[in-house]
């Protein structure tokens, strides 16, 4: 065959595109279960970070045993175990299958309750956990991260003084979520109310309904008394 030929490129070149596209998918393919398992667990830090547990060692060993149960809450706010494969996308759960997961936690011999949040951001998904004392009415703790949003401003949701601010608010204003984020220095309700973002109102105001959209889900389980 002539090396010099059109066709000799063409052949070439397209067998080349051929081998190193079986290899991508091939190294895709052995790769995707531990890129699963990487998001399981970095979901599961997420989770134990609201309950003020981070930067530990084992985060795999600590959440087995911290996390007593991953439970859905049903139509009359009683809870009821989920029987599934470890959830790292809440949106989509209930969206498609509309189930509220909750999780009970055992943080030194006492109840907490975290609850997944997810909304939309000033420029893309944002997301987090709110951890809730057994009285399930007060907040024990928080974590909220972002995809895009901009940094040194929005981008604070996932920074410790903000999510600090929630630490012993109320959840519940009567029957509906008071929990929630105002525009800097306008708190009118302060047993309920965290100051925003100052220079990200847009992010500060998609927390708050975040927060009031999806806690909003487990209304009954959070007013019923047990």
């Amino acid at each position: 065959m002539n090396t010099n030929s059109n066709s000799y490129t063409i052949i070439y070149a397209s067998v080349l595109v051929i081998i190193v596209a079986f290899l991508l998918a091939f190294v895709n393919s052995s790769l995707r279960d531990l890129q699963g398992k990487n998001v399981e667990l970095d979901t599961k830090k997420q989770i134990l970070s609201s309950l003020g547990i981070k930067d530990t060692e084992d985060a795999e060993s600590k959440f087995a045993e911290v996390v007593k149960s991953d439970m859905v809450v049903a139509e009359d706010g009683t809870l009821k175990p989920y029987e599934g494969t470890f959830i790292t996308g809440y949106e989509k759960e209930f969206k498609e299958n509309g189930r509220a997961h909750i999780f009970i936690c055992d943080v030194d011999g006492e109840t907490k309750y975290v609850i997944p949040v997810y909304g939309t951001g000033l420029w893309g998904a944002i997301w987090g956990y709110v951890a809730l004392n057994e009285d399930k009415n007060t907040v024990f703790g928080t974590y909220f991260s972002h995809a895009s949003e901009t940094p040194g401003l929005g981008a604070e949701i996932a920074g410790e003084h903000f999510q600090n601010e929630f630490k012993g608010k109320n959840v519940m204003e009567g029957n509906a979520v008071g929990l929630g984020v105002v525009k800097n220095g306008k708190i009118e309700k302060p047993e309920y109310q965290v100051d925003g973002i100052s220079g990200g109102t847009i992010t500060s105001l998609a927390v708050d309904q975040m927060l009031k959209n999806c806690m909003g889900q487990y209304t009954k389980f959070l007013t019923t008394k047990e």
